[in-house]
């Protein structure tokens, strides 16, 4: 009866990821399809036959149809619909850029050796749009799996094995995010003070009580057992994977035979290190006498990569004013007529290095909005550190408009281009936020701030302020430019919500 009911877990939950990969998949190719017509379209007409120009070169339609399947496939080979990877962390975009890139990097080869001379505005239409396109109908997906994974849909159960502290840690983290698919149906504890060990040999602590919640505020997780018996109390609640998290009362003989316990029932084993918030890029495994080992490169303060990092907002940032230059204006100008007052407000904020800058923004406060600030916020809706108020009767009708879709924050594009600020970045604290910091968290003025970052693209003022640390501390230590992409795009997204803004 018990592998009977895994059996069936983990077939249902094949059933529902093989339906969703399919329907995305699906999705994926209409995208390419269109783009790929419509490319062709305003290059050429609705003439198909034009042919290329080359010898024994085929016609347009061809190629078309060719790059079309190719990308499609590429989509596939990719692995950018791996359950493992969709509705979570910036993988899966990565994925279907390496996508785009590999299928326009092998039409290019095909059309040199072949001597055929593919249209560069077909192609250079075709490939950041199609890009885009596609990181759209990915972003709706993620959010209909997301919404899906909050009412108990789409989850995979499984089983945390470990110390009790750091099981807490994982169990928590796990319960409060959707981006993953992985639901706690239980725990299993190591032992640390008497009683039997995994291997059947003394231990060092008390022995969990089975059926126990995990921690007064998780009353849903059960203690299962102990580390010895993960294997059956995987099986006995349908888990679909074992998690073994720092788990020091393990030995390697004894993780050994817990990965042959399970090599039959259809139960992953997850290893999970005891070093968290790594990405990775960062990580590389290696197999050494046996072990395989997890090497963590030590993020990158300067050199090349910031250097390119330091261009590509320059640029950015020129390249947005001048797109956004006119609204900018309309804005200013909505501002000025609506409450009296400067169109821009200066606040002192702590930037790289600690160093303090002038930032700017729209006004959306009324002039004595400082001097009312202790009224106002004798109603707090921040998160303890960061003061916030939904009604904060301070902000003007423009104002509250303007905050609403983070119209406000558009001038810090001057303050990019000053060098004060990033594209892409932690946010900006005040000098009297720092007062409450500890020493973990000074690390965020390593990197410049930013106008966006992963806490903004996360949920904004409605994250707690543990939670926005850890995100801002992620991306302080493993920045790419592939994930400044990925929050860009993001952030636009959640502009249009306007979701944790106020």
């Amino acid at each position: 009866m018990v592998l009977s009911a895994t059996a069936q877990v983990g077939q249902r939950s094949a059933t529902w990821a093989r339906s969703v990969q399919r329907r995305i998949a699906i999705t994926d190719a209409f995208v390419v399809a269109m783009t790929m017509v419509i490319a062709h379209g305003l290059r050429f007409g609705w003439e198909p036959f034009i042919p290329l120009m080359g010898p024994a070169a085929p016609a347009y339609i061809w190629a078309t149809v060719g790059i079309s399947a190719l990308w499609v496939l590429q989509l596939g080979w990719t692995r950018s619909r791996d359950i493992r990877i969709l509705g979570s962390g910036p993988e899966e975009y990565q994925r279907v850029l390496s996508a785009g890139i590999r299928t326009f990097g092998l039409v290019a080869v095909v059309g040199f050796f072949g001597g055929w001379a593919l249209s560069r505005g077909y192609l250079l239409f075709a490939f950041p749009v199609g890009t885009l396109v596609l990181f759209g109908y990915r972003r709706a997906w993620r959010a209909w799996l997301h919404q899906q994974r909050k009412i108990g849909r789409l989850r995979q159960p499984v089983v945390i094995v470990g110390p009790r502290r750091t099981v807490v840690q994982m169990v928590r983290r796990l319960s409060g995010d959707y981006d993953h698919a992985y639901q706690v149906a239980g725990v299993c504890l190591s032992t640390a003070g008497s009683g039997t060990g995994p291997a059947g040999g003394p231990a060092s602590g008390p022995i969990p009580v089975v059926g126990a919640p995990l921690a007064d505020d998780l009353p849903g997780v059960p203690v299962l057992g102990t580390a010895a018996d993960a294997a059956t109390a995987a099986q006995r609640v349908g888990a679909e994977y074992i998690v073994l998290a720092g788990n020091d009362d393990v030995s390697l003989a004894e993780a050994r035979r817990l990965e042959w316990a399970v090599e039959d029932t259809g139960i992953g084993l997850i290893v999970a290190p005891t070093v968290a918030d790594v990405a990775a890029p960062r990580v590389l495994v290696s197999q050494v006498a046996g072990l395989p080992l997890m090497h963590v490169e030590p993020p990158h303060f300067s050199g090349p990569s910031r250097v390119l990092k330091y261009a590509a907002d320059k640029v950015g940032a020129t390249v947005i004013l001048f797109f956004l230059g006119i609204p900018m204006l309309l804005i200013a100008a909505a501002v000025k007529l609506s409450s009296k007052g400067p169109v821009l407000y200066k606040q002192q904020r702590v930037g790289l290095d600690h160093e303090p800058f002038q930032m700017l923004k729209f006004r959306s406060m009324y002039m004595d909005a400082d001097a009312r600030r202790a009224e106002a916020l004798t109603q707090d809706d921040g998160n303890g550190v960061l003061a916030k108020r939904h009604d904060d009767p301070r902000i003007t009708p423009v104002g509250r408009f303007i905050r609403r879709y983070s119209l406000d924050e558009l001038p810090q594009l001057i303050n990019v281009l000053k060098g004060d600020m990033s594209l892409v970045g932690p946010r900006p604290p005040l000098p009297s936020e720092t007062e409450l910091w500890d020493a973990d968290v000074f690390r965020r003025q390593l990197v410049r701030p930013g106008i966006t970052g992963l806490w903004q693209v996360s949920g904004r003022s409605d994250l707690s302020w543990e939670e926005s640390v850890r995100l801002d501390l992620h991306y302080t230590h493993n920045w790419t430019l592939g994930l400044d992409a990925v929050i860009l795009l993001r952030t636009v997204w959640a502009v249009i919500a306007g979701k944790g803004a106020y």
